[in-house]
């Protein structure tokens, strides 16, 4: 490291590299709505694509935290922010993967479900850059991301309800490990916003 470096370190842009990644997992989350309406190749491909380029943000973003000095919050709270994003374009490539590999159509309950977590991950990816200059506009669309988890969960019981009603066994095994993925990605929006709503508390 250059000596300007250690008495000047560079000012990164922590709040503006989270909302990228979160923005590319939003995208991400439209793409995997589109699969699930139309469940083409070129589709899967498309959320596989942006899954990558999302996991390529991360690795940015950790390598520059690693290298940074001086953070606009706690360094946790940046690490943990980019992985829960991170995890929820995860669930959706490996939904994607996993339908293929099981040769499962889609449902109205998972074109829901996907539904639900598109919302979320729009009102995470517009909260991130509003942290620190309107901690209340980003609060409420905290609220709003954890609504959406709210409604996927209920989704996902409404699904297995149904699943389980099934006399196809095999069927319901694989579908019940996809319908897994997309609550397990909620979740990951949940936790999302907690973090964003932990980091509002303690910068006011």
């Amino acid at each position: 490291m250059a000596l300007r470096d250690i008495f000047f370190p560079p000012k990164r842009d922590f709040v503006k590299m989270l909302h990228e990644q979160a923005k590319k997992t939003s995208e991400g989350m439209v793409a995997l709505l589109d699969y699930l309406e139309s469940p083409t190749s070129e589709n899967g491909r498309r959320v596989a694509q942006i899954e990558g380029e999302a996991d390529e943000m991360r690795r940015i973003l950790i390598e520059e935290l690693n290298l940074s000095f001086i953070t606009p919050f706690d360094r946790e709270d940046i690490n943990a922010l980019s992985r829960d994003i991170d995890d929820m374009i995860d669930y959706a490539k490996s939904t994607v993967e996993e339908m293929v590999l099981f040769e499962v159509k889609p449902t109205e309950h998972l074109k829901r479900m996907a539904e639900g977590l598109a919302d979320a991950a729009k009102e995470i990816a517009a909260a991130i850059p509003v942290i620190m200059t309107h901690p209340s506009v980003c609060t409420q669309h905290v609220i709003r991301a954890k609504k959406s988890e709210n409604f996927v969960e209920h989704r996902y019981r409404e699904a297995l309800v149904d699943l389980f009603k099934s006399s196809d066994v095999v069927y319901i095994l694989k579908m019940r490990e996809i319908c897994r993925h997309l609550s397990n990605a909620a979740d990951r929006g949940d936790e999302a916003a907690d973090i964003i709503s932990d980091i509002v508390v303690k910068i006011t």
